[in-house]
C-alpha cells in the first residue's frame, strides 16, 4: 500500500497551498489568515461541518464517511502556527513578515492536512467520521490545551487522535515513531538573586550576586547528576545570566537567571520542580543573600498510546515500506494535551536533508507531502475500514 496516487496528483496544488502559508507566517493565536484559509478550503471540499474559533482561533472540519454502523470518531490534528526568526532561505517565497517566519514546518502540516481532508471529502470510503484539527499556538502558547478546554473532543465525540511532525535528518516519506513517553515535559524557571550591590573594588562590602549566581548555576546541575535516576532522561539548561548594571566597576544588586527542565515523567518532573527552589534558596543563603524562584509548567510530556502506536507504525510502513523507532526527544510537544484526553499517537515523517526545526535556513521539503497525506488516509481507511 504505498504513496496514494491520488496524491502524487495533488501534490502541485498543495505545494502551492503550503508555499502561500509559508509567505505569510502568523504566530502563536494569530494565525487569523491561515484559519481563515484553511475553513475555507474545508467548505470547498465539501466537508459537512466547519467549525471557526475552538481554542481561539483553532478550526475543526467535520467528515462522514459512506456509513457510519461503527459509530467511531477519528481525530487527525495540523499545527498552523509559526516562529518569531527571521528567515534566511532567500527563497521567493520566503516569509513577508519581519520576525516571523515557518521554521518548524507547520506550514507543511497544514497543507499536508488540507490534502489528506480533500482526498478524505471525496472518497468517503471509511465507516465513521473523521475530525480534523488544525491548531494554532503549538509553539510556546498551549493551542492543544486550549482546543481541549473549549470542549473539541466531547463535542465531537472524538475517540482516538493522530499526530504528525517532519523531522529534518531522516529519508524524505520515511516514518518513525515510539510508543510511551516521547517528547519530554517542557517547564520554565526564572529565580531573582538579590544581595547588597556596591564598587567592585569593595567586594568585601557588599552581597556579591554575581558570585551568588554562578555558583547557582552550577548547584542546579546536581539534579540531573545527584538528583535524577541516572537511568531517566533529563535537562536542566541556565540560559540567560542579566543583571542591571552594565558597568565594569559595579556589583549589582541583583542577578535574574532564566532556563527550562526537561523531564520524561511525572516523577522527575516534581523532584526537579521541588529541588529546584531548594538549591536556588539554600545557595542563596550560604552567601547572604536571597533568591526568589518562579517555577512554570509547560507542556507535560507526551506519550504514545501501546495500541495506536503500533496501529499507526503498521500504517506508516505500508506507505513507505518501513517504519523506524524514533529516539527520545527532549523538545516539547503540545499535542501531548490531546493525548491526555484521548488514546492515540504521534509519528515523524522525514523531511530529509535539510536544515533543522527553529533554524532560519529550515524549509519544510514538499517532498515529503505524498507520504504525510497518505498515511493520514490510510489512518482513517484502515481504522475505520467500509464494508
Amino acid at each position: 500500500m504505498p504513496v496514494k496516487n491520488r496524491f502524487a496528483e495533488l501534490l502541485p496544488e498543495i505545494t502551492e497551498w503550503r508555499r502561500d502559508i509559508h509567505e505569510n507566517p502568523e504566530i502563536l493565536f494569530e494565525t487569523h489568515r491561515t484559519s481563515a484559509l484553511v475553513a475555507e478550503k474545508l467548505r470547498a471540499f465539501g466537508c459537512d461541518e466547519v467549525v471557526e474559533g475552538i481554542g481561539r482561533t483553532g478550526v475543526v472540519g467535520v467528515i462522514k464517511g459512506k456509513s457510519n454502523s461503527s459509530g467511531k470518531t477519528i481525530g487527525l490534528r495540523a499545527d498552523m502556527d509559526a516562529l518569531p526568526i527571521l528567515e534566511a532561505t532567500g527563497l521567493d517565497y520566503a516569509s513577508k513578515t519581519p520576525g516571523a517566519m515557518h521554521a518548524c514546518g507547520h506550514d507543511g502540516h497544514t497543507a499536508m492536512l488540507l490534502g489528506a481532508a480533500k482526498y478524505l471529502s471525496e472518497t468517503r470510503n471509511f465507516d465513521g467520521t473523521v475530525v480534523v484539527i488544525f491548531q494554532p499556538a503549538e509553539e510556546g502558547g498551549g493551542g492543544g490545551r486550549e482546543m481541549c478546554e473549549d470542549g473539541m473532543m466531547d463535542r465531537w465525540s472524538i475517540d482516538e487522535v493522530y499526530g504528525m511532525h517532519n523531522w529534518p535528518g531522516r529519508p524524505v516519506g520515511s516514518f518513525a515513531i515510539r510508543p510511551g513517553a516521547f517528547f519530554a515535559a517542557t517547564d520554565q524557571f526564572e529565580i531573582t538573586v538579590k544581595g547588597k550591590g556596591g564598587h567592585a573594588a569593595k567586594p568585601q562590602e557588599t552581597i556579591d550576586t554575581t558570585v551568588m549566581a554562578s555558583h547557582m548555576v552550577l548547584a542546579l546541575q546536581t539534579i540531573v547528576s545527584r538528583n535524577a535516576d541516572p537511568v531517566h532522561n533529563m535537562v536542566v539548561s541556565v540560559t540567560s545570566f542579566e543583571t542591571e548594571s552594565k558597568a565594569f566597576n559595579v556589583i549589582p544588586e541583583t542577578v535574574t537567571l532564566k532556563g527550562t527542565v526537561r523531564t520524561m515523567s511525572k516523577e522527575m518532573r516534581d523532584m526537579a520542580e521541588m529541588r529546584l527552589p531548594e538549591i536556588a534558596q539554600g545557595v542563596a543563603t550560604t552567601f547572604g543573600g536571597s533568591a526568589d524562584v518562579n517555577y512554570i509548567k509547560g507542556y507535560p510530556v507526551m506519550v504514545n498510546h501501546e495500541e495506536q502506536t503500533e496501529f499507526a507504525a503498521s500504517v506508516a510502513a505500508k506507505v513507505s515500506g518501513d517504519c523506524a523507532e524514533a529516539p527520545l526527544i527532549m523538545g516539547g510537544e503540545d499535542f501531548a494535551f490531546m493525548l491526555e484526553e484521548r488514546p492515540g499517537a504521534y509519528i515523524l515523517v522525514g523531511n530529509g536533508d535539510t536544515a533543522s526545526v527553529h533554524h532560519p535556513e529550515y524549509n519544510f521539503n514538499d517532498e515529503a507531502i505524498p507520504a504525510g497525506c497518505s498515511w493520514w488516509a490510510e489512518i482513517v481507511e484502515q481504522r475505520l475500514t467500509a464494508d
